[in-house]
């Protein structure tokens, strides 16, 4: 499809110029549509942000995603030095992290214990299937996560790794057992088209067919869609049969979730195949998030040793959590959602921070090029895959 709309807003003066009648009438009409779409869309969002709550996650008398960090001399589960996958980025221990104190907490949930994570016997239960993450990085700092915690219950099973662009799989082959990971951090179409990206918000299918085998899916998605300068992910946003620049942010997110909802309701066997959706993964960046008492002298995650105390946490992903609430309200057969934001959000400790493996020396001596969005393994994705494991077994 020839790209000659593709152009962005800065470049009118040179259209003007360069543009013969007809193309300028097609650049029009494409200007004209882009501005009345985002009006659109920002009335849609002034009313949006009075919609009711966020609803509460798939909870019984316990209340798995309500609880407190409690502290446990047992953990972690395993050491990085012992995991044959931990990525530089997540691998704190490696990269210089001098406390350790981080990794002993545990979960406690109200009412209730979370049973402690068995990785012989998920390898038995899963015999001969799949477990596939979808999404971004932080569905990647999952994926490793549950392969270390599976490797450290059972050593000696023959293993095998390949890692691709989107899908890399990490087997057991002494089980038949596959964990896998597959890059899409929009959850639908991100295709090259005359050397541009072009994120198209209606179309997943290409994505699709590799996750039709799947026993297991587990999605997530937020973090990319507030990206922007040189961590934008796109060129240009296809939407209607018309391409922008941009858009209002949640609202693309809006539509390309309901298209992946309308994919996954349409597609995926729900009696053969368990499905979950991964709520909005926390940042720490800013520390009057969690210094209510003010006074403060940090300026993001560096230097944070414990979790926080309080259950109120606020942070910039709220809309997006709840853009994800309403869409799953909509399907005929919603995922379950692993609520972990709160409990995540305590955490302001876990996060790499400067001790990250893809941070250049000069970074890591330098507090504000902390990450304060993925985290440590072992740390705070290893109580995600422990909630995962304790809803698919229990």
């Amino acid at each position: 499809m020839p790209l000659l709309l593709l152009l962005p807003s800065q470049s009118s003066s040179f259209i003007l110029a360069s543009f013969s009648p007809f193309l300028f009438l097609v650049f029009l009409q494409c200007r004209l549509a882009s501005s009345a779409l985002l009006l659109s869309l920002k009335n849609h969002h002034k009313h949006f942000h009075h919609q009711r709550p966020m609803i509460q996650a798939n909870q019984s008398t316990c209340a798995l995603f309500v609880g407190t960090w409690v502290p446990d001399d047992s953990y972690p589960l395993y050491q990085s030095s012992s995991c044959p996958i931990i990525d530089p980025e997540f691998n704190c221990q490696m990269y210089g992290r001098p406390d350790s104190d981080y990794l002993k907490y545990r979960w406690r949930p109200l009412n209730c214990e979370l049973p402690r994570f068995n990785g012989v016997e998920f390898l038995l239960n899963m015999k001969g299937k799949t477990v596939m993450f979808v999404g971004d990085s932080l569905g990647r700092n999952q994926w490793q996560s549950l392969i270390c915690m599976i490797y450290s219950s059972a050593p000696g099973t023959q293993t095998q790794l390949v890692r691709g662009e989107p899908l890399s799989t990490f087997r057991f082959l002494d089980y038949g057992v596959t964990i896998s990971f597959y890059r899409a951090p929009y959850l639908v179409e991100v295709d090259v088209a005359q050397g541009k990206r072009i994120l198209r918000l209606e179309e997943v299918d290409g994505n699709g067919d590799a996750w039709r085998s799947a026993d297991v899916l587990s999605f997530n998605s937020g973090h990319w869609w507030s990206h922007e300068g040189s961590l934008q992910g796109w060129d240009y946003i296809e939407f209607g049969g018309k391409y922008y620049p941009d858009m209002d942010r949640l609202a693309a997110m809006e539509r390309a979730l309901k298209t992946w909802a309308n994919w996954l309701d349409s597609n995926i066997d729900r009696s053969r195949t368990k499905v979950y959706f991964l709520a909005i993964s926390p940042t720490h960046y800013n520390p009057n998030e969690w210094n209510t008492g003010g006074g403060t002298t940090s300026r993001n995650c560096y230097g944070e040793t414990e979790p926080s105390t309080g259950t109120a946490y606020y942070d910039d992903y709220t809309e997006q959590r709840r853009v994800v609430e309403m869409v799953m309200r909509e399907m005929r057969d919603p995922p379950y959602l692993l609520d972990i934001t709160m409990l995540s959000g305590m955490r302001k400790d876990g996060h790499p921070s400067i001790y990250s493996g893809d941070l250049n020396p000069q970074q890591r001596a330098n507090p504000k090029s902390a990450d304060c969005s993925h985290w440590c393994l072992p740390g705070l994705p290893d109580t995600w895959n422990q909630l995962l494991y304790t809803t698919l077994f229990n």
